[in-house]
């Protein structure tokens, strides 16, 4: 019989809410987190708003010790942790470290302090770069810091799988779980908003406004031109069914499949067939032995672009027949942005947060229907409805594709 893998605690970090019930909150009231970009002088580009989570003070997660070292990325995932940690209830000490592991998504998590680190070598020589700085500079730094801080010894990994890094994360993760080669893991994502990110989006054309009229984020909406660039981090304690039940944990939603397929077209603009997605979410709905009939709520990975929501309309319909247009849709990046690798982790944080309060997030900015995108994306507002179980999709430009089936929790 296959292993039950439980979702026990959540930490979130994202430019509308910290913590898993304020970021609950914010989505369920629609609440947008866009505003003019502080981390770094934006006078360069045409397009001046992000997602940043402003006012973060990483102190007030992890105190003073030992921050100088750590990159923003690393700041994020480790106050993320921290907060799932506690939030699970799970004690991490001699008698459990070994059976705890980390799984975490990030692509873009060094890139900031490679870019600093070497600009210091190129400029002033290899012998005046501060060594400490080095270990940032590396993509498993940031699984690697979450482990050092919190004494956790057993496997640590790093996903680096573009915008399906958070869900395959919990893939990794939970597969662990189920080979009983684990008994709880921290699987989670992050991805930092900084200068050399933002360049290379707005180099891609993929930011709204960049043609000059304001930023918007709109899913599934005929206006919309772009995706707004975001950061955040979410990190999920997984667990073995009877380990969370045997310590009185509270269990806030099971993990019953998940599915990973690559879709080798080429291109980077999301210039694929659906195949690859379409295989993504009827190998989840197979692990998780469901009948699309079953499937309650779609979280969606639709971000802005034409071809994502585009796309994701296309294979929810191949999959789901004339039921595609009953089950409710809805895409929160329309309120958190685009924050790559770690859009992943958002979205399953809010899909447990729609299981467990029977609360739908909307698709906000919605306006205008676009004939190509006529699902019930629960437009602009929170809708209630009772979910046993959720779809959690993401689609990469270059060819990757994920799917999640979370579910109630019943004994």
């Amino acid at each position: 019989m296959k292993r039950r893998v439980v979702i026990t605690g959540i930490g979130v970090l994202s430019c509308i809410g910290t913590g898993r019930e304020q970021y609950w909150d914010a989505l369920f009231r629609g609440q947008t987190g866009f505003s003019p970009i502080t981390l770094f002088d934006t006078s360069s580009f045409s397009v001046h708003d992000a997602g940043e989570i402003n006012g973060f003070t990483p102190e007030e997660f992890l105190g003073k010790k030992g921050l100088r070292e750590l990159d923003r990325s690393t700041r994020l995932v480790c106050s993320a942790a921290k907060l799932a940690i506690e939030d699970s209830g799970f004690v991490i000490d001699d008698t459990t470290t070994h059976r705890t592991g980390v799984s975490l998504g990030t692509t873009f998590g060094s890139l900031h302090s490679i870019s600093q680190f070497d600009r210091v070598g190129l400029l002033e020589g290899p012998r005046f770069v501060n060594p400490s700085h080095f270990p940032n500079t590396v993509l498993n730094s940031p699984a690697s810091r979450v482990s050092i801080r919190f004494h956790i010894k057993g496997f640590n990994t790093t996903i680096s799988t573009g915008f399906c890094s958070g869900i395959d994360a919990l893939s990794y993760g939970a597969d662990f779980i189920r080979l009983q080669r684990a008994a709880v893991v921290l699987a989670g994502s992050v991805e930092e908003l900084c200068e050399e990110i933002f360049l290379s989006f707005d180099k891609l054309g993929y930011l709204s406004g960049a043609q000059g009229s304001p930023p918007l984020c709109c899913p599934f909406d005929a206006r919309r031109n772009g995706i707004i660039l975001s950061e955040g981090s979410a990190v999920l304690v997984l667990e073995d069914s009877q380990h969370a039940s045997d310590r009185g944990a509270e269990i806030l939603a099971v993990v019953k499949g998940y599915g990973n397929a690559f879709d080798p077209f080429p291109g980077r603009d999301f210039n694929q067939t659906g195949k690859g997605l379409q295989n993504a979410v009827a190998a989840a709905l197979r692990d998780a032995s469901l009948a699309p009939s079953d499937i309650d709520y779609i979280a969606a990975g639709a971000n802005s672009t034409k071809r994502l929501d585009r796309l994701e309309t296309m294979v929810i319909k191949e999959i789901f027949g004339k039921n595609a247009f009953n089950i409710p849709v809805s895409s929160v990046k329309s309120m958190v942005g685009e924050s790559f690798s770690a859009s992943g982790g958002l979205s399953l944080a809010a899909a447990v947060g729609a299981i467990k309060n029977g609360i739908i997030p909307p698709t906000v900015n919605y306006r205008e229907e676009d004939p190509e995108c006529d699902l019930d994306c629960v437009p602009n507002e929170a809708r209630h409805k009772d979910i046993r179980n959720a779809l959690i999709l993401s689609s990469d430009p270059y060819g990757n594709n994920s799917a999640a089936v979370l579910g109630k929790y019943e004994r």
